[in-house]
């Protein structure tokens, strides 16, 4: 069915274009007599609002910088029966984010952590929350650059800016004196503004000797730690399976067996 140049303008004039996509179905609806007038601008305006979320949410992940796209319902609980998995579901609702709390996810390596991060972090971009993700490393040697060129202030706003951040890898080493006051300034400022969620391989009792200066660690450490959701993931690593040639592997000793 041609979609007449006049109501075409006058969509796109209102940024209602969307309603072109739909518009022949829901005009075909109408004419074999499915569906009534109000029906009729219902069903057009909620197919507007789908194209309006699902074009926000791309846009949503694609500002939160994730290493991968992961999502909750990829991830293969039935691997590592020791794994949260209540409690994680229970923090997707995203709760937690308009309570400005933070989530801790602390363990060993390959156990899962960044994984569960991320995924975290894609379900807040479904329920319209703006989310950003950084490793640690790069968020210390970026506030750096601040402190060297004169525009630390904009650099911190930028972490201060989203309603989740994810930090991963916190902890990998010392902190410098520099480093320690960027990482007390962040949490101090973070606290206040949103939720962080965090990564790290050690506990959080062992952070404090990462600082320099104690009073700045338990200043930091202090807001962080005692607002946020504690989980400590333990048990076997994912990576063994992602090394290539993995799957015919099992396959050939299932075969054997």
């Amino acid at each position: 069915m041609l979609k007449p140049s006049h109501l075409q303008t006058k969509l796109r004039a209102l940024r209602l274009g969307g309603m072109l996509e739909t518009l022949d179905l829901r005009l075909d609806q109408a004419q074999q007599g499915r569906l009534g007038y109000l029906e009729f601008l219902e069903l057009l305006l909620e197919d507007e609002i789908g194209r309006r979320a699902a074009k926000g949410l791309v846009s949503r992940v694609a500002k939160a910088r994730f290493e991968e796209q992961k999502t909750l319902e990829e991830f293969d609980w039935a691997f590592n029966a020791t794994i949260p998995s209540a409690r994680i579901r229970d923090l997707a609702t995203g709760q937690f984010i308009a309570r400005k709390e933070s989530i801790l996810l602390c363990g060993p390596v390959g156990v899962g952590k960044t994984f569960i991060a991320q995924a975290l972090g894609h379900q807040a971009c479904r329920l319209g929350y703006s989310v950003l993700f950084t490793k640690m490393t790069r968020l210390l040697a970026d506030l750096g650059g601040g402190r060297a060129d004169g525009t630390w202030a904009v650099r911190l706003r930028r972490y201060l800016h989203p309603d989740v951040l994810i930090i991963d890898d916190f902890g990998l080493k010392e902190f410098t004196l520099p480093q320690a006051e960027d990482t007390y300034e962040l949490i101090c400022e973070r606290c206040r503004a949103g939720s962080i969620i965090v990564t790290s391989n050690r506990s959080p009792q062992d952070w404090y000797a990462l600082f320099p200066n104690p009073v700045l660690a338990e200043s930091a450490l202090d807001r962080l730690i005692n607002r946020a959701h504690h989980l400590t993931l333990v048990g076997k690593s994912y990576r063994p399976l992602q090394r290539p040639g993995r799957s015919s592997t099992i396959a050939e000793e299932t075969t054997s067996d």
